[in-house]
């Protein structure tokens, strides 16, 4: 009897030892356990992590051979660990499990492209699937954005650039392309469009990639167009600028586009308000770079890209413009008007006139 009791009094104390040791052995190596797991939980985990504990911690091979996996989105683990195993990055998919239900990491796997090791351990595995950090990045440029609205957009793309870094990058000079030799600014020829780049993607390349663009799409029939308006490449653009800041509706830019043009031939001051809210700059009350609604101080101010002061057309592109602008300056509607205004019924569309006393009536109470 005594015997007995002997021997279960020592059972006991080793189980009791084997629940402290048990779990505590675990949490030294594989970190402390979920707080969403039971205490019996706890320890059939902590059982397994140690029993397992080569399968977790020993990668498939010392050679690093590189593997694409992807988890997708709404995948569970067992499905993750299983094709984990099949593509050979892990030992045992079940070891995985576990680890990943021991931790509560389970709960945390990203949906994404991963790039993985056979070098890796499962244990590196699974935290490498915390964070779906993508190769790729998107950049959206928008027709009739001014660089500065670019460099603003950039944070949240995921690249490494700075606003102010762009600003300086976009607004140094670019000889290398023969439409901006000798121009002090890149502005208007960022072509606006969807651009899907590495994430290590540096400032110079960021640039070059816009003008490419650009580049690219600057087609000899757009060329030719140009040159039967007696425009430059330079002056095309800088008056596609204005066109994309004017045309609400791009089923106008023929039409406001011939309004230009038919002013610069006369010659007739352009009165355009898009230079002049280029000139003014960013408006940290309205918090825009486009100054809504102008005064007429506004259009009194002192700088070379006002239009309402100065001939002609201003020095530089005062936005960056899409190709419908810039097939609108190329091919322009055919009309004899010389003004335009907005329509009184906030439509966005605009009203044209031949004469300014025609203009006059267009003019909303």
């Amino acid at each position: 009897m005594r015997r007995l009791f002997v021997t279960a009094l020592i059972l006991g104390m080793l189980l009791i030892a084997a629940l402290v040791l048990i779990p505590a052995a675990a949490q030294h190596y594989y970190g402390s356990p979920s707080r969403s797991l039971s205490s019996s939980q706890v320890f059939q985990y902590s059982a397994k992590l140690l029993w397992d504990d080569g399968l977790l911690t020993q990668p498939i091979s010392r050679n690093d051979t590189e593997l694409q996996f992807t988890v997708e989105q709404g995948e569970t683990v067992n499905s993750i660990a299983d094709r984990l195993q099949q593509a050979g990055a892990i030992r045992s998919a079940e070891a995985l499990r576990d680890y990943l239900l021991y931790t509560g990491l389970d709960k945390s796997v990203q949906a994404g492209k991963y790039k993985l090791s056979t070098a890796m351990s499962a244990v590196d595995v699974a935290h490498a699937m915390q964070d779906a950090t993508p190769e790729d990045v998107t950049v959206v440029v928008w027709p009739g954005w001014r660089m500065e609205e670019i460099a603003e957009s950039l944070p949240t793309t995921g690249l490494d650039i700075t606003p102010d870094e762009f600003v300086a990058a976009a607004g140094g000079s670019h000889p290398e392309y023969e439409y901006l030799a000798g121009k002090a600014s890149a502005e208007g020829f960022l072509y606006p469009g969807t651009y899907v780049l590495p994430r290590t993607t540096v400032v110079y390349q960021l640039v070059d990639e816009l003008l490419l663009s650009f580049s690219q799409h600057l087609s000899p029939e757009l060329r030719d167009g140009f040159q039967q308006q007696g425009l430059s490449v330079y002056q095309a653009v800088t008056l596609a600028s204005i066109v994309e800041r004017e045309a609400v509706n791009e089923d106008e830019a023929p039409l406001i586009a011939s309004v230009y043009l038919n002013r610069l031939r006369l010659p007739m001051k352009l009165d355009a308000d898009p230079t002049v809210q280029y000139a003014i700059g960013y408006n940290p009350v309205q918090r825009t770079w486009w100054t809504n609604p102008l005064g007429a101080a506004d259009t009194k101010i002192a700088s070379p890209f006002n239009t309402y002061v100065n001939d002609g057309l201003p020095p530089a592109p005062i936005s960056n413009p899409g190709p419908e602008a810039l097939h609108a300056v190329a091919d322009p509607a055919d009309t004899d008007y010389y003004y335009f205004s907005a329509r009184c019924d906030g439509s966005g569309f605009h009203q044209f006139a031949r004469t300014f006393e025609e203009h006059l009536q267009h003019i909303c109470p």
